[in-house]
């Protein structure tokens, strides 16, 4: 039966590409800026033949169109720059392009000459505002009253376009749960759905998903892992040179952290959320567009901006209107040491200045300390007269829900929206709504826009100028298709990854254990590094298991000779993952740092929840149990001797002194006794074979959309994985075990838990012939891969 899938793959052909393999901005640019300027760029139209924009490109010259998308040869543009005929050879003058670039060039056009949206070698008329705006909102049509509708509505007219179906119910609760939370909605929940008569079941379907406060979390962080590029293994993760951010950014999604403050503490960073602004650091000699400082100009800029500071951190930008010296001076507010700027990666002799790209809303004090500088970077970026700020992530989130961007592409945030109406009122609503970033996904949600069925792939496509028709289908993430896997087939792993502290806090924990300390102040060395140990004696391993802790001052801890986390503050408590338990005996090692000048105690704080799978609970909170030692382990949590000096902690006994601990300790252990989800998200695992070839990044760089064209390595992936063949097979058996006999019945349940609806009598009679009349695994195997290669399932629609 298996060969009916190569059958499946030789229909979705036509959508299979390959990865776009040149870079327009920085390979394809330079080329025509260097050899084609003279004659063909900005005013210049010699032979009736301009390349200002993708357009003019393609319209030719005065003989004709110049070259044909998506062939290798034949191609006058090509024909020009390789002849030897002096009289038709371009360019007419000066030294002849390198083969080399010719190459480049062929390669370019046969990849269908893929252009910068919005990019021209002409002036562009074009600034985009920097201050917020309120536009007034047209009239009510029709009893369409949420905004966005009232500004479609005005606009479909004006441009003469029909105004989108609207989605039907089944369709809508699938699209719905899909995008606010990432997982497929159960039978069950479409049932319910579809049985409510009420007139504001929409509105109600919307505030309970959004309510949905773990799932909410676990999904959308994909999206910020992504954009932040943030993940669990990698480059620089275990040499140090770079430093997760993922409890910090989960805890910030699960408590719905408002996006101005979410951003000041990304660019102003708790000792959690620093490992953004941090980068990574390259081993071995990199390019000065690499080094941290410089990293960080293109990172915030990009993320918070939408604005390409690549290109500019080598030279002044192809292809806007940010230059060499705006983007050190953005990297110098975080250097800690005088930032020589570098043009294409040689020395100017210049030193860059901490400045902040847009004057007119303040500046950055040069001479601060560096935690200043980023405290006043912060304030500016997040200034209530930044418009760009704003618009810039409502954009992102437009996108994510509707398939293209206000202004498209996401990243290119100095480029015309097609509707700067839509785009400054989701800005200012954002605002409004005191930067809740729900609020706005329920504005978008709420919209008669968002519960319209898609423009078609034709409409979607058109090549001339973007007219908005409807929403743009959307291929599910890796993660979105693997959860769904999981789902359907009732194989999600026991656990997430070990760094990962998951769930929804707890409110209102009790503290249990007691500050502790190794010894009597009058013996305590500045500057001091003692370590304390407990050991933790388990018969399973937990399905969850996490701690809070707090240390004066400063803390490295280990588990059976791991590092899971450390700290330098002594004003805050943290939570740190002991997923890493095993069976039996089991070390905690706690390096405590008797930090500053003067002789102080080393004071810990530690209580661990642990849950098993049968429900039962277990705490392992600090106290006189616990033992200290004047002997440090390695970076590997190994001593060079065992210590022979274990003595019995001291509980503290003026409890007065620590009670400034005491709310950061509470709400860190509300956090460790987390509300564990039902099922492990394919969010916080770490990537797999099938991940990646569905696209999951390995977060080196920054991603803010990923590939929408399905590829050749993932249909063979989808047609001949083992790991999604050995998810398949185990969700055979048990839908066997559920249906039994009943090929119809498989056939219902597999449609209704992957498509959200009930299959049709033909869908059923195709589908039995390759079940047969009385199930087999193979054969319902072969079931799940058909229905999980059909575009209904492979995207949100």
């Amino acid at each position: 039966m298996r060969s009916s899938f190569y059958v499946l793959l030789f229909l979705l052909a036509p959508v299979a590409s390959l990865r776009a393999a040149i870079d327009f901005s920085h390979q394809i640019v330079p080329v025509l800026r260097e050899h084609c300027a003279d004659c063909h760029l900005g005013d210049k139209k010699k032979g009736g033949f301009s390349m200002n924009t993708r357009a003019d490109l393609l319209a030719g010259s005065e003989n004709g169109e110049v070259l044909t998308l998506g062939k290798a040869e034949g191609h006058l543009l090509i024909e020009v720059l390789t002849t030897k005929d002096k009289d038709a050879q371009m360019p007419p003058k000066g030294p002849r392009v390198p083969a080399e670039k010719i190459a480049l060039l062929r390669e370019w056009i046969a990849e269908g000459a893929p252009w910068e949206e919005g990019f021209t070698f002409g002036k562009s008329a074009y600034e985009p505002p920097l201050k917020p705006r309120h536009p007034t909102l047209p009239p009510v049509v029709d009893g369409y009253e949420n905004p966005i509708d009232r500004i479609l509505e005005k606009y479909l007219v004006d441009h003469k376009v029909s105004r989108p179906k609207p989605l039907d119910d089944a369709a809508f609760i699938r699209r719905l749960t899909m995008d606010l939370v990432g997982v497929l909605p159960t039978p069950a929940e479409v049932d319910t759905f579809l049985k409510d008569q009420s007139a504001d079941k929409r509105a109600r379907l919307i505030k309970s998903t959004l309510e949905r406060r773990v799932d909410y979390a676990e999904h959308w962080l994909t999206f910020w892992n992504d954009l932040l590029r943030n993940d669990y293994v990698g480059t620089g993760y275990i040499d140090g040179g770079r430093k997760p951010i993922t409890n910090w950014l989960y805890q910030a999604l699960v408590t719905n952290k408002p996006y101005d403050q979410f951003a000041r503490e990304l660019l102003s960073p708790t000792p959690e959320s620093e490992g953004f602004i941090y980068g990574i650091k390259w081993r071995g000699g990199v390019n000065a567009s690499q080094v941290r400082e410089v990293q960080f100009s293109q990172s915030i800029s990009q993320v918070f901006l939408g604005i390409n500071m690549k290109c500019a951190s080598c030279h002044d930008s192809f292809i806007d209107r940010w230059k060499l010296d705006e983007a050190y001076g953005l990297a110098a507010i975080y250097s800690e040491q005088p930032l020589e700027i570098n043009r294409c990666d040689k020395p100017t002799g210049r030193m860059a200045q901490a400045a902040w790209i847009f004057p007119e809303l303040g500046s950055v004090d040069a001479k601060a300390p560096q935690p200043e500088r980023l405290k006043q970077l912060a304030g500016l970026m997040t200034h209530p007269d930044n418009g760009r700020f704003t618009r810039t992530i409502v954009n992102r989130l437009w996108h994510r829900l509707m398939g293209r961007g206000i202004v498209h592409p996401v990243d290119a945030m100095g480029t015309e929206p097609w509707s700067a109406d839509l785009l400054d009122y989701l800005a200012s609503h954002l605002v409004d709504q005191e930067y809740d970033l729900k609020a706005t996904l329920a504005l978008i949600a709420g919209s008669q826009a968002y519960q319209s069925e898609c423009a078609t792939a034709a409409e979607a496509n058109d090549s001339g100028p973007y007219v908005y028709r409807g929403p743009i289908a959307k291929r599910l993430t890796a993660e979105q298709f693997v959860d769904a896997v999981w789902q359907m087939t009732g194989t999600s792993p026991a656990a997430a990854h070990k760094s990962v502290v998951r769930g929804q806090p707890v409110e209102g924990e009790k503290l249990s254990g007691k500050w502790i300390w190794a010894q009597a102040s009058a013996n305590a060395k500045a500057g001091e590094k003692l370590t304390f140990r407990k050991a933790i004696d388990v018969k399973e391993v937990p399905v969850s298991a996490s701690a809070a802790i707090s240390v004066d001052n400063g803390y490295e801890i280990f588990l059976n000779g791991a590092s899971v986390g450390k700290d330098g503050d002594l004003n805050t408590a943290e939570v740190v993952s002991l997923a890493s338990l095993k069976p039996g005996r089991n070390y905690v090692l706690v390096v405590a740092t008797n930090a500053g000048n003067a002789p102080n105690m080393a004071g810990v704080y530690f209580e661990a929840r642990l849950t098993f799978a049968d429900g039962r609970k277990q705490t392992i909170a600090s106290d006189g149990s616990w033992e200290w030692s004047r002997a440090v382990p390695d970076a590997k949590g190994k001593f060079a001797k065992p210590p022979t000096d274990w003595q019995p902690a001291r509980v503290v006994g003026a409890q007065e002194t620590w009670d400034g601990f005491s709310k950061g300790i509470t709400q860190a252990l509300g956090r460790a006794s987390a509300k564990m989800p039902d099922r492990v998200r394919a969010s916080v695992v770490q990537s797999d074979l099938l991940q990646r070839a569905l696209g999951r990044p390995n977060r080196e760089q920054i991603v803010t959309v990923r590939p929408e064209n399905l590829t050749t390595l993932e249909a063979i992936d989808l047609a001949n994985g083992s790991i999604l063949a050995g998810l398949l097979k185990r969700g055979a058996v048990t839908l066997l075990k559920e249906q039994r006999s009943d090929t119809k019945g498989v056939i219902r349940v597999v449609f209704r838990k992957a498509l959200s609806r009930e299959p049709t009598d033909g869908e059923v009679a195709v589908l039995t012939e390759i079940t047969g009349r009385q199930p087999t695994q193979q054969s319902v195997e072969d079931l799940l891969w058909a229905v999980l290669l059909l575009p209904e399932f492979q995207f949100v629609r």
